[in-house]
């Protein structure tokens, strides 16, 4: 089988690039004997797993964008050199050329398209992710949270083609370092792009609230986005920007706790990297916590700024409900792992190729 995937992501951080390089790792490894093609525009030279071809289109990459939303070319099989099966891991814009898989993460572009920028709602309406779906021979959905909220908002989802796959802890990140074992800081930690889909602002206002009634402890921030400048100025915040791998995990095992909140989210994967490291999460009562973490999290109303103050120091304070809910966690994140959802992921290929 050869596979043509849609890589534009690949190399540029967290979020969808670390989903699409973890998948494709374990697919190329796990499956040798298929052919796996990244087509990536522009003239970068990203870091592929072993085992994975790299294909360009001619055009720069918003040129192609562009004449593929709107002219239907370049298609992604074409540039692949021929493809059984093409993979697409997010809605973009997109030309296939093949049957094609769809992965959808979540819907917080047509629910709350306030939260992107100008050009970010250009690009969903480009890349019209309901017509992607429709088109799709295959769907794959991130998480059970995800596909009811797409079953509710009425998207063209048909269950004999539909499968929910879930993301897993990156090894890099996750793996506990011995050094580390039973030695904890006394911060907190926030990690992910700042914007409003991450609840940014209810952060803001949760750390003036929880320092005003006398939490001292500092809050670190590893990501990057457009709302830094809301968090630079505010006591017992640092922005530590974006971390390496051996940094990151470094930090998780050392927090006290994760803070998770987010607004919406399609799977949540710091919260699990966290809890490889024994490390509880302080997360917004969405629907996919449930699901990924259980019993294993504090939760606090979404949006709520004295709700979250509340549970932040809540979780500062009680080391045996820190302790509960960090071995609670660990035992979730353990249900997750990137080569049993490759697995899933080349069935569901497989399947698409055949009927294709």
């Amino acid at each position: 089988m050869r596979v043509a995937i849609d890589a534009r992501h690949i190399g540029r951080g967290r979020g969808i690039a670390r989903y699409l390089e973890e998948m494709l790792a374990s697919l190329a490894a796990q499956f040798p004997g298929d052919e796996w093609v990244a087509v990536v525009p522009g003239r970068s030279q990203p870091a592929l797993p072993p085992g994975v071809e790299l294909r360009r289109p001619r055009l720069p990459s918003r040129p192609t964008f562009a004449a593929a939303a709107l002219c239907g070319r370049p298609r992604l099989a074409k540039i692949a050199g021929g493809a059984d099966v093409c993979w697409v891991p997010a809605p973009a814009p997109v030309a296939c050329g093949a049957a094609f898989v769809l992965t959808l993460h979540d819907r917080s572009f047509e629910a709350n398209p306030d939260y992107f920028t100008a050009y970010e709602r250009l690009w969903h309406l480009l890349a019209r992710p309901r017509q992607l779906a429709e088109q799709a021979s295959e769907l794959v959905v991130i998480s059970e949270a995800t596909l009811k909220d797409l079953q509710q908002h009425h998207w063209p989802i048909d269950p004999n083609h539909c499968t929910v796959i879930g993301a897993a802890p990156s090894a890099a990140v996750a793996s506990p370092n011995p050094t580390m074992q039973g030695t904890r800081g006394d911060y907190l930690l926030f990690v992910g792009a700042l914007e409003p889909r991450k609840g940014v602002d209810t952060l803001a206002a949760a750390c003036i609230e929880a320092r005003a009634n006398g939490l001292d402890n500092e809050i670190l921030i590893v990501g990057e986005g457009r709302l830094e400048g809301q968090l630079a100025a505010i006591p017992g915040l640092r922005i530590v920007g974006r971390q390496t791998d051996s940094e990151l995990a470094t930090l998780y095992a050392g927090a006290l706790a994760l803070l998770v909140p987010s607004r919406s989210e399609g799977f949540g994967s710091p919260a699990i990297e966290a809890a490889c490291h024994g490390v509880p999460a302080v997360v917004s009562d969405l629907a996919v916590f449930d699901e990924t973490l259980g019993a294993g999290a504090l939760r606090f109303e979404t949006g709520n700024a004295d709700s979250l103050a509340a549970a932040m120091a809540t979780i500062c304070e009680d080391a045996e409900l820190r302790g509960r809910l960090g071995s609670l966690a660990r035992e979730r994140a353990a249900m997750f792992s990137w080569d049993a959802a490759a697995r899933e992921l080349h069935a569901v290929l497989t399947r698409a190729a055949g009927e294709a």
